[in-house]
């Protein structure tokens, strides 16, 4: 792609999110999503690969579905209370109409079946931008309007997702539907605590994010997309494939690493909220995800692949790729839970 014209696309994508973060107006707030997902498309569909152009158009349909939903919400409201304002979503049916377009946008459960399709259509630079700058807009929508809508909704959506992003990841090859799934159980995470310490949901995204793109990165350097694929990194990279696999405990949630931290501190504000069945579940459902985390792991750092390696060894070819995003998301990944005290300080 013409270096003018994806420059051109990235900063739609920058101004999209921008826009939405800025607006306290309905409308402003869908031009938003829109520029956003217009934006996104082409990147989407540059492959000219056919499974890249359906899953391009699958997500332009569900994306515009959602935006319909939502526009139409807000319209709704507006009518029946006479305000544009996010905040001001004091219409129960309006409330709950905009909550399950910004699901489907997002792609929590039920609403998820989009999403591992048209995460495994794509290149795994496109799936990042996806899986992480994709999620800020319409989390920077829930987090405003979290207040108008129904608890018990709310507390569905994510015990669903976490069940459901657990549960569809375990059978799965192909590493990017287990990051759509992975992904799903994470937006469970955020939709449940939401409610309670919206904070905590902003803390959950920000980790997610980290983790999300540590991942994605290291399977764009060692070019794997599958998990027998995976069996033969360790013989690539083999300091990459160590960090690797502590990158996947992470984002199952195990200590010390960093991915501990966010679902520590969401199962204990659950149990303040005197809600312990709902942290069982939750917790429970972790387990599901880490299941198919420790395969990835068992798979990438203790087992020696029996077919061969065809591909070019990298020492004789050095890699042209840049890691410094890598190496700073994956330091990241691993090493931030000693500072919990200090992030709870500017959180709370």
């Amino acid at each position: 792609m013409n270096p003018y014209v994806l420059t051109i696309f990235l900063f739609s994508l920058g101004l999209g999110t921008t826009l939405t973060f800025a607006s306290s107006h309905w409308l402003l707030a869908w031009m938003g999503l829109e520029i956003n997902t217009l934006a996104i498309i082409p990147l989407m569909a540059q492959h000219h690969h056919p499974r890249a152009v359906e899953a391009t158009t699958k997500y332009f349909l569900t994306q515009a579905t959602a935006a319909a939903v939502i526009l139409f919400a807000s319209t709704t409201n507006a009518w029946l209370v006479g305000e544009w304002n996010i905040t001001h979503l004091s219409h129960p049916i309006a409330a709950t109409m905009a909550m399950m377009g910004l699901a489907l946008k997002v792609g929590l459960a039920p609403m998820h079946f989009w999403l591992p399709e048209v995460l495994q259509g794509l290149d795994l630079t496109t799936g990042l931008i996806m899986s992480t700058w994709q999620k800020l807009a319409p989390f920077a929508l829930l987090i405003q309007m979290t207040h108008t809508v129904n608890p018990t909704l709310l507390t569905i959506l994510g015990i669903s997702s976490t069940l459901i992003g657990g549960w569809g990841g375990l059978n799965q090859t192909q590493l990017r539907k287990i990051l759509a799934y992975s992904s799903i159980a994470h937006l469970g995470w955020m939709i449940i605590i939401i409610q309670f310490m919206p904070q905590l949901t902003l803390l959950t995204l920000g980790t997610y994010i980290i983790m999300t793109s540590a991942a994605f990165l290291t399977f764009k350097t060692t070019m794997t997309m599958k998990i027998n694929t995976l069996a033969l990194a360790w013989s690539k990279n083999p300091v990459l494939a160590t960090t690797t696999a502590l990158v996947l405990l992470s984002l199952g949630g195990l200590p010390p690493l960093t991915g501990f931290m966010p679902k520590w501190l969401i199962l204990q504000e659950l149990t303040k909220q005197g809600l312990p069945l709902i942290a069982t579940l939750a917790a429970l459902s972790a387990l599901l995800s880490l299941y198919f985390y420790l395969r990835l792991c068992y798979t990438m750092t203790l087992t020696i692949s029996p077919n061969t390696n065809n591909s070019s060894t990298p020492w004789r070819f050095p890699s042209t790729q840049t890691t410094l995003l890598l190496a700073t998301t994956t330091t990241a990944t691993l090493i931030l839970l000693p500072l919990t005290p200090a992030i709870m300080a500017l959180t709370y």
